[in-house]
C-alpha cells in the first residue's frame, strides 16, 4: 500500500472540481478593507469573514500593532516557557481574566492550540470527554492528543447528554466540551440546561467561545455572561482571530488550573509565543469592546437586518440567533459549489460548507456579518441572493 494513495485520490477529485470552475477554497485576496475584498481585480462584498466588530481596519488597532513592532520587533523568537514572554503577554492575560470574569487567563499562539493544549493537559488518559456532535475540530483533536475516552451526544439534545453522563462512572473524571456559538449554523449551546447536568453528574464544563467573545453578552464577554452563568463554567476558551482582529487564543478559569495548563500544555510550551503586534492588536480591540459599545450595537443591527431579509425572501436560515447566518442548501457538493460560484461572479464572497463540516444532506452557505457593513452593501447582498436563489430554485 502506497502511503500517498489518499493524497493521489484527492488530487484526482480536486482536478475535476477545478476544471469545472467551481473550486471555492484558498481564494487569494489581493485587497481587503474588511467589508469588501478583491480577487484578481474582481471586487466582492465580504460576508464570509469572522471580523464581527470590523476592527481589522480600526485606526486604534492598526496603530497599536505598528507601535508594538517599532518597540519590540516582529517576533519573540521563542516559547513563552523560556525567552518568549513579554510584559504585554501578561498584561493581556490580566485584562482578559477580568473581562471574562475569571481568576486567571493564559494566551496561546492560536485559538486552535488553545483547545488542543487545554484539553490534552486537563483530560487524563482514562477520563471521559463528552462533546456536542457539532463542536469545532480542535476540541476533538485535543481529545485525540489526550487519548481519553470520547462520547458524543446529538446536537443540543439535552436528553441525550444526560443519558451519556448517566452511563459513565460517577467516580471517574468527566469533561463536557461545547461551542458557545456553533460556528457553522450560528446557534447557541443550551447552557441553562447543560450547567445543571454537569453539576448533577460531577462533570467539569469547557465552553469554546471562539465566536462568542466580542459578540455575546452586554460588552461581548461571551455566552456564559449572556446567560448569566459565567461563574458556573469551569473553563472558557476563545480566539483572537475573529472579533479581536488579531491572532492567538485564550483559556480562562481557576488560577490553579490555568497555572497547571501553563506548565504542562505541550502545544503551549513547544510553540513560539504570540508576536508583539498581535498582542497589541488584541489589547486595542479589548479597549474598544470595553469603551465603544456602538460597534457591538451596530453588529446586532446588521445581523437582524440580514436575518429578516433572508427569511422574507424565503431562504432557510436554520436555527441561527447570532451573526453567523447559514443559508441551508442541501443537495450535492457540486450544487453547493455551483451556487457559490454564481454568488462569487455576481460580487458576493461567501463560504460553502459541505460534509463532514456539517451533517449529510445539510450543506449550506455560511454567511456572517460585521459592524462595519453599510446598509447599501447589505441590500446589494440581498438583491444578489434573491436573483441567484430564484435561478437555482432555492426560493
Amino acid at each position: 500500500m502506497d502511503a500517498f494513495i489518499q493524497a493521489r485520490k484527492f488530487a484526482a477529485e480536486k482536478k475535476d472540481v477545478v476544471h469545472a470552475g467551481i473550486y471555492p477554497f484558498f481564494m487569494p485576496l489581493s485587497e481587503t478593507e474588511g467589508t469588501e475584498v478583491a480577487v484578481k481585480g474582481h471586487r466582492l462584498i465580504m460576508i464570509g469573514s469572522n471580523n464581527y466588530l470590523g476592527l481589522t481596519t480600526h485606526p486604534k488597532v492598526r496603530e497599536a500593532a505598528l507601535h508594538a513592532v517599532q518597540k519590540y520587533g516582529t517576533s519573540c523568537t521563542g516559547s513563552r516557557f523560556l525567552n518568549g514572554t513579554l510584559e504585554l503577554h501578561e498584561e493581556l492575560e490580566h485584562r482578559l481574566a477580568k473581562f471574562l470574569q475569571k481568576e486567571a487567563a493564559l494566551v496561546f499562539s492560536t485559538g486552535y492550540q488553545t483547545n488542543l493544549g487545554t484539553i490534552s493537559t486537563i483530560l487524563g488518559k482514562n477520563e471521559h470527554m463528552i462533546v456536542d456532535r457539532d463542536v469545532h475540530a480542535c476540541i476533538i483533536d485535543g481529545w485525540a492528543l489526550a487519548n481519553g475516552n470520547l462520547k458524543r451526544y446529538r446536537h443540543n439534545q439535552m436528553d441525550d447528554l444526560e443519558k451519556t453522563l448517566r452511563s459513565l462512572p460517577q467516580d471517574e473524571g468527566k469533561l463536557v466540551a461545547v461551542d458557545g456559538v456553533f460556528s457553522m449554523e450560528g446557534d447557541l449551546a443550551n447552557l441553562p440546561e447543560i450547567v445543571p447536568l454537569c453539576q448533577k453528574y460531577n462533570a467539569r464544563l469547557l465552553v469554546d467561545d471562539a465566536h462568542s467573545i466580542g459578540v455575546m453578552g452586554p460588552r461581548g464577554e461571551g455566552t456564559g455572561v449572556h446567560f448569566g452563568l459565567q461563574d458556573q463554567i469551569d473553563l472558557v476558551t476563545g480566539t483572537f482571530s475573529k472579533a479581536f482582529a488579531s491572532l492567538g487564543g485564550v483559556v480562562a478559569g481557576n488560577k490553579d488550573i490555568i497555572d497547571y495548563i501553563k506548565h504542562f500544555a505541550r502545544p503551549f510550551i513547544f510553540s513560539a509565543s504570540m508576536p508583539p503586534s498581535n498582542i497589541a492588536a488584541a489589547l486595542a480591540a479589548l479597549d474598544i469592546m470595553e469603551q465603544e459599545p456602538e460597534h457591538l450595537a451596530r453588529l446586532w443591527k446588521n445581523t437582524e437586518y440580514m436575518r429578516r431579509g433572508f427569511q422574507d425572501l424565503g431562504f432557510d436560515t436554520g436555527h441561527s440567533v447570532t451573526p453567523v447566518i447559514p443559508i441551508i442548501i442541501g443537495g450535492s457538493r457540486e450544487r453547493v459549489f455551483t451556487i457559490w460560484r454564481a454568488l462569487f461572479d455576481a460580487g458576493v464572497f461567501v463560504n460553502p460548507v459541505i460534509p463532514p463540516a456539517v451533517p449529510p444532506r445539510r450543506s449550506l452557505l455560511r454567511t456572517s456579518y460585521m459592524a462595519t457593513h453599510t446598509t447599501d452593501q447589505l441590500d446589494r447582498v440581498l438583491e444578489i441572493f434573491k436573483t441567484v436563489g430564484k435561478k437555482f430554485d432555492i426560493i
